[in-house]
């Protein structure tokens, strides 16, 4: 007869508001731990091509704030705005406000993608990046207009100029991009966006470049679980081992 102690019944969760093309949930669940649960709900559709104008919608705070309760059903200990350019599109008193939002609407404890990726370049003491993202131009730089307002400098940026599609982005075409905007004066890389797949490049990019690599993703996950006090999960990466727990 199978018995399961009581300790291996406990559930923790983080809520993940994403937007309606996420196609990454897999890899949310590697940097988990195995006893905390992803909790995931859409934003909904918005018919037009990956732009000011998508971002800006996909940050509305009406159905951000809809999101957010919808997902507090599990009772999560902590809620994720899962969406790097819906979080810097308005600058920081947009990323201020949206997580202000998120709170009013019952969250517990709240990350967003773009105040996770401040959070962590603070946690490294990293204040000039370099930069890689899958979108055009005028996307592009309102991430470099939202680092800029903390005071956090981009040595150099590329956009790979998608409206569409992003998960489908190879890791071949990343290492190609990071290999290209990497400079000696860039403290650290981050690869915008939670629809490109990273996780299993973080690692040896890091080993080839010589600096932390940090992605939308994992910035995301990383700070939510901090908030929960939760170590994330992400062998050689540089963020991961930094803010993981030291044994006493």
């Amino acid at each position: 007869m199978l018995v399961q102690r009581p300790e291996l019944l406990a559930q923790h969760g983080i809520g993940v508001v994403a937007p309606f093309d996420f196609a990454l949930d897999r890899e949310l669940w590697r940097w988990t731990p195995d006893d905390v649960s992803l909790f995931m709900t859409r934003l909904p559709y918005v018919p037009v091509p990956v732009t000011v104008e998508m971002a800006s919608a996909l940050s509305d705070h009406s159905i951000v704030r809809q999101a957010t309760r919808d997902v507090l059903a599990p009772e999560p200990l902590a809620v994720a705005y899962a969406c790097a350019s819906g979080s810097f599109i308005r600058g920081a008193a947009g990323e201020v406000a949206l997580h202000h939002t998120m709170v009013a609407a019952g969250a517990p404890a709240v990350a967003t993608t773009s105040g996770a990726l401040v959070e962590s370049l603070r946690l490294l003491n990293a204040s000039r990046i370099a930069v890689v993202t899958p979108y055009i131009d005028t996307v592009t730089d309102r991430l470099v207009s939202f680092l800029g307002e903390y005071g956090i400098s981009v040595a150099g940026s590329v956009g790979m100029g998608l409206l569409s599609h992003i998960w489908k982005v190879g890791y071949g075409e990343i290492v190609s991009a990071v290999s290209a905007v990497d400079t000696p004066e860039a403290e650290a890389v981050f690869i915008s966006c939670t629809n490109v797949p990273t996780y299993d490049i973080i690692a040896p990019l890091e080993q080839m470049i010589g600096k932390p690599v940090l992605t939308a993703n994992q910035v995301t996950m990383c700070s939510a679980l901090r908030a929960m006090g939760r170590p994330a999960a992400g062998p050689g990466q540089s963020l991961v081992q930094l803010t993981r727990p030291t044994a006493a």
